[in-house]
C-alpha cells in the first residue's frame, strides 16, 4: 500500500462510506460527522495533572524537568525501549527533589502499560514519528488527554480517525507545536489581535535547519528513524513549525480555513555532494550497522538513495483568499530559520533577524523598517502578556529560548482549570498533514491538493485564540526544578 492510502478505503474499514456525503474543494469526500465538534472542548479540571512521558531520548528529558517546575503538575509515569534512559529520568527526579515516576521499558508495546496506568491523566508523546499515530490513539481510547510531539500524524485516513476518536472520547489532543510560543511569534499574535498590521493577507513559514551532521550520526536519531524517512518519503515532512503560527495569526481552523495547496521539491543536490564528501565515514557506519527498524535496515538508509530533496516549497490558499508559503530544508548548508512572515494591509513582520514595517495610515510614500527606537517602542507595547509574566522564569529553565516551557505551562494550566486548549485536535491534524499533502502534490509536479476540512464546517464558529496568560505567580529563588538539554 502507498504511503498515501485512499480516503476511499478508510471510509469504508470505518463504516462510514454511507455517511460520507459531504464534499469538499477539488471534490474531496469528507466523512459525515458522527459526534458533536470539539474545537472549544472544555473538559472537567484536573487537581493535579498526573504526566506520563514516552520517549525519553532527544525530546523526553526536557519534558521532565520542565513539566516537573510547573505548579500543579507530576512526572508519574516514563516509559522507553531502553531500562537505562528511564533509569536516568528517575535519577534526575529523585536528585531534585520529585518522587520517582512508575518505569516502563523493554519491549515495544510495554508504553501501553504507561497509557494505562491510573496515575496518569496526560500522555506525553516525545518518540519518533513512526510511533505518533499508535500512541495518540491508544491514548484516547483509554480516556486520556495526550500530547505529541511534532508532526503528529501523516495521512488524511490517520487524520479522520484521531479526529473521530477525540470527538468519541471527548478528550483532549495537542500538537506540541512550541514555536507558536516564541518570543517573536508570539508578539506578532499580539500584533495581530490589536489589528496593528491591518487585513492579513499572506504569511510565510519554514523549517530551515542543517541536519546533514546528524541525520549520519550514530548516537543522534535512533535507528537513523529520520534519515530513513528521507529516503522513503519526499514533501515536507516538518511544517508545523513555521506553518503553526502564522495559522494563528490568521485564525486558520477558527474563522479561516485552508483550501486548496500546491508543493514542489528541489531535487537533492546538496545532501548528494555531502555523502559524496563523507563517503569513507558513512560506509564505516553502515559497515557496522545491523538495525532493520522503520521499515528498512540501516545499511540501506545510510547508502540511499534518498527521495526527500532539499528544498520544498508549498503554496497553500484558504477560504477567506489568502496565502500560505510553507518551506523545508534540512540538508543545505543555510543558517536556521523559520522565516516567520505576516503581511496585512497596514504593515508586516518578518523574522530571522526580526524585522517590522508599518503604515498605519496608509500614507507612508516609501515604507522602511522601524529604526531601534521604534522597535523598542513596538516590543514595550505588543509584547505579549504570557512572555512579560512568565518569560524571565521560562528562559532560566531553558527549551528553546524558553518557549517549551511556556507551552508545556500553558498545557498544563488549561487541563488544571477546565479550559480549551491553544491547539485543539483539528489544528493539530491540520499542521501536521501538510506532510502526506506535500508529498502527493510534489510527485505529481505541483499539482494541487485539496486540503482536507477536519472541523467539518466548524471553523466558522470555533473561537479565535485569544491573548492568553496563566494566574500563577514564579518566585525563581524559591522554585524547586533543574534544567536538562532539550533538542
Amino acid at each position: 500500500m502507498s504511503f498515501f492510502s485512499t480516503r476511499r478505503g478508510f471510509l469504508k474499514a470505518s463504516g462510514m462510506a454511507g455517511a460520507a456525503t459531504m464534499v469538499g474543494s477539488l471534490g474531496a469526500v469528507v466523512p459525515a460527522r458522527k459526534y458533536e465538534h470539539v474545537g472549544n472542548l472544555a473538559c472537567a479540571p484536573l487537581e493535579t495533572v498526573k504526566v506520563g512521558v514516552i520517549g525519553l531520548g532527544m525530546r523526553g528529558p526536557g519534558a521532565v524537568s520542565r513539566i516537573s517546575a510547573i505548579p500543579g503538575a507530576r512526572v508519574t509515569a516514563l516509559a522507553d525501549l531502553y531500562k537505562a534512559r528511564v533509569d536516568a529520568q528517575n535519577a534526575w527526579l529523585t536528585r531534585n527533589g520529585f518522587a520517582a515516576a512508575t518505569a516502563y521499558y523493554g519491549a515495544e508495546d510495554t508504553w501501553k502499560k504507561l497509557v494505562e496506568d491510573p496515575e496518569v491523566n496526560l500522555v506525553y508523546v516525545a518518540t519518533p514519528w513512526q510511533w505518533h499515530v499508535p500512541m495518540v490513539m491508544y491514548a484516547m481510547e483509554c480516556g486520556k488527554h495526550v500530547a505529541c510531539e511534532v508532526p503528529m500524524v501523516f495521512t488524511v485516513d490517520d487524520c479522520w480517525k484521531i479526529v473521530e476518536k477525540a470527538e468519541e472520547k471527548r478528550v483532549h489532543c495537542m500538537l506540541l507545536e512550541n514555536c507558536c510560543y516564541g518570543y517573536n511569534e508570539m508578539l506578532a499574535l499580539n500584533m495581530v489581535r490589536n489589528n496593528v498590521l491591518g487585513t492579513l493577507v499572506h504569511g510565510e513559514g519554514a523549517y530551515i535547519h542543517d541536519l546533514r551532521g546528524w541525520l549520519f550520526a550514530e548516537n543522534s536519531y535512533e535507528g537513523y528513524w529520520r534519515l530513513k524517512w528521507n529516503a522513503q518519503h519526499t514533501g515536507n515532512p516538518y511544517a508545523t513549525h513555521g506553518l503553526g503560527p502564522i495559522c494563528q495569526y490568521m485564525s486558520v481552523g477558527r474563522g479561516d480555513q485552508m483550501r486548496v495547496l500546491t508543493a514542489m521539491n528541489s531535487g537533492g543536490f546538496g545532501f548528494e555532494e555531502y555523502v559524496r564528501h563523507n563517503k569513507a565515514k558513512i560506509d564505516t557506519l553502515a559497515a557496522k550497522s545491523n538495525g532493520t527498524k522503520y521499515g528498512m535496515s540501516d545499511k540501506d538508509a545510510l547508502r540511499g538513495p534518498w527521495q526527500q530533496g532539499d528544498m520544498s516549497t508549498a503554496i497553500i490558499k484558504t477560504e477567506q483568499g489568502r496565502t500560505i508559503m510553507v518551506q523545508h530544508d534540512t540538508t543545505s548548508p543555510r543558517p536556521y530559520t523559520r522565516i516567520n512572515l505576516i503581511s496585512g494591509t497596514r504593515g508586516m513582520l518578518k523574522d530571522y533577524p526580526l524585522q517590522i514595517a508599518l503604515d498605519q495610515h496608509y500614507d507612508a510614500p516609501h515604507l522602511g523598517w522601524a529604526n531601534q527606537k521604534q522597535m523598542e517602542e513596538i516590543h514595550a507595547k505588543y509584547q505579549h502578556p504570557l512572555w512579560r509574566q512568565a518569560g524571565l522564569f521560562a528562559q532560566k529553565m531553558g527549551g528553546h529560548g524558553g518557549m517549551d516551557f511556556l507551552m508545556d505551562l500553558r498545557l498544563c494550566y488549561c487541563l488544571q482549570n477546565g479550559l480549551p486548549l491553544d491547539i485543539n485536535v483539528y489544528e493539530s491534524c491540520q499542521w501536521s498533514v501538510i506532510a502526506g499533502l506535500t508529498e502527493e502534490s510534489s510527485k505529481k509536479d505541483g499539482s494541487p491538493v485539496a486540503v482536507p476540512d477536519f472541523t467539518r464546517g466548524a471553523w466558522k464558529d470555533i473561537v479565535p485564540l485569544g491573548i492568553e496568560t496563566v494566574n500563577i505567580n514564579f518566585d525563581l529563588n524559591k522554585a524547586k526544578t533543574g534544567r536538562q538539554m532539550n533538542v
